[in-house]
Formats: structure tokens, sequence, C-alpha cells
């Protein structure tokens, strides 16, 4: 028998779950994994591992940046320990911090990746209207803001985002990631003095989400027009006059996925580079 022969008997066989997660962002410096300070992947790996006894790697829908809170975030791992995900939900939740949750923990299709095979996430900014600021229960996910914002221009100039398009004004510049994205939801939700921005995407290029946000409320205090966000598309690089909202009152609360059939060639979409189409049409990712 060759010695590769050996290793492959001698490998453990992996089964790929995915995990269901929320978190209060508040006291992490985001998602992703940073030595010497505290973040979401770097204590449910922490934890995670302990448990099962073998080092764990998650991969993830969304890396939400710092304070930004998530009542809908999906992850995978591969592991080669027996789990009982009912045993394992109820065992995490005496073992984690009291801001992160394992919600639900199941077998996934060996082609799931809670990353390349989303084809929407959902984000809900939250504001309170009131004038006396965020109730204390409500304080760390709600930002306080005008009560006499306009909430009907706010909408109309949101609906001016809606589609694909290159959204480089709002986007952060990282080397070689493509600011196009095709936005298919961004409306306001009053209840109360509660506002709720509901935003949705195949994906989000680093704080899109709460540029947006900005760019439309600096609308509803009547310092811009709601034509002022479609003239943004325009531009290629991030504009300064967009106000980067803040961080607490953002939350991933959804992710999409396709029927287990086609998660391989999402997969493949996934990784192409998106293009806005030369002509009117759609696009896929």
């Amino acid at each position: 028998m060759s010695g590769q022969d050996a290793n492959e008997l001698e490998a453990p066989a992996t089964t790929r779950y995915r995990l269901d997660i929320s978190y209060d962002g508040t006291d992490f410096i985001g998602w992703a994994r940073q030595p010497g300070l505290r973040t979401v992947q770097g204590v449910l790996e922490e934890s995670l591992g302990k448990v099962l006894r073998e080092t764990v790697q998650l991969t993830v829908a969304g890396r939400t940046d710092a304070g930004v809170h998530a009542e809908g975030q999906v992850a995978h791992l591969d592991t080669a320990a027996q789990i009982e995900p009912a045993k394992l939900v109820h065992r995490m939740a005496r073992f984690l911090p009291k801001d992160v949750r394992l919600k639900d923990i199941r077998v996934a299709p060996a082609d799931f990746d809670a990353r390349f095979s989303a084809i929407r996430r959902h984000y809900a900014y939250r504001l309170t209207m009131a004038p006396y600021g965020a109730e204390p229960l409500q304080a760390r996910g709600v930002v306080p803001c005008r009560p006499e914002l306009d909430v009907h221009a706010m909408r109309a100039a949101s609906r001016n985002l809606l589609g694909l398009h290159d959204f480089a004004a709002f986007c952060r510049r990282r080397e070689g990631a493509t600011t196009v994205r095709e936005l298919q939801r961004f409306d306001w939700v009053r209840e109360g003095d509660l506002l709720t921005a509901y935003v949705s995407a195949d994906a989000f290029c680093w704080s899109m989400v709460r540029s947006l946000v900005g760019a439309v409320l600096a609308v509803g205090e009547g310092r811009r027009t709601p034509e002022w966000t479609a003239e943004l598309l325009n531009e290629r690089s991030r504009s300064s006059a967009v106000t980067v909202a803040p961080a607490h009152g953002l939350s991933l609360i959804a992710v999409d996925y396709p029927a287990d059939a086609d998660l391989a060639a999402r997969n493949a979409q996934t990784r192409e580079l998106r293009t806005v189409p030369a002509e009117g049409g759609c696009c896929g990712g």
C-alpha cells in the first residue's frame, strides 16, 4: 500500500454542518477573527473547538463589522466529530457568552457554502424617531434620529438605488474587490416611533448598507433631494458626501439559499466577477 493510500485510509471522514447564529455586536470587533481581539468568529470557534475537541474553522455568510448585530447569520463547518444537533445547541447555550447564540445546527449538503451559496442577504437598520431617544432596552440596537424626518422623500431616494449598479460611492475600497451589486430591496417601514430600513441584495461591499442608510437620511433631513442618490451611482470612487450611519443600528436578519440541487451552480456563479451589463437587462451574481 502506498503512503498516499495509507493517509487516505487514516483521514477521518468529515460532515458539513450549517449553523444559524445570532449575536449582539456591541462588544465585538466584528465577525472576523483577529489575534488578541474579541470577535464573533473567535469566540465561536474557540467554544466549539473545546466542545468538539478539535480545531474548528467557520465560513460565514456575512462578515459583519464592529458593532453590527446579527439575528440570522449563517455559517458552516466541516467536522469529524459525531454531533447530535439538539444536544449541541443546548450545551452551547450554557457554554457561550450571553451576547452570542448558536440557534440551530444541522447536516448540510457537501456543496453548501455559507458564503458562496447565498443568493440574497437581508439587513435591517433601526431608527427611533421618539423625541426622548431610544428606549433603554433597545439602545444597543436602535439609533436616535430627528422626529421630523421626511419618510416619503426617503422612500423615493431609496427607490432610485434599486437594481444592478456600481455602488462605488457607497463602499470603502478594497483592492481587487468589485463594487457592483444588485440591490433588490430598500424600503422603510414605520411602526410608531420605530423606523426600520429593510435592505436586501445578492451581496454587499464593505460599509455599503450603512452608507446607503446615511445617504437616504440626508434626504430625510432635507439636506439633499431624492435625486441625489441616483446621481451618486455615476461616481466611481467612495463619495466623501456620504455619511456612514452608526454601526449599532444595523443587523443581519436573514440569508437566502437555493435548493440543494442548485448549490454547486450558485457557488460557481458567485465566484465570477460582477459587472454592469452594457445594455439594460438583469444580471447574475
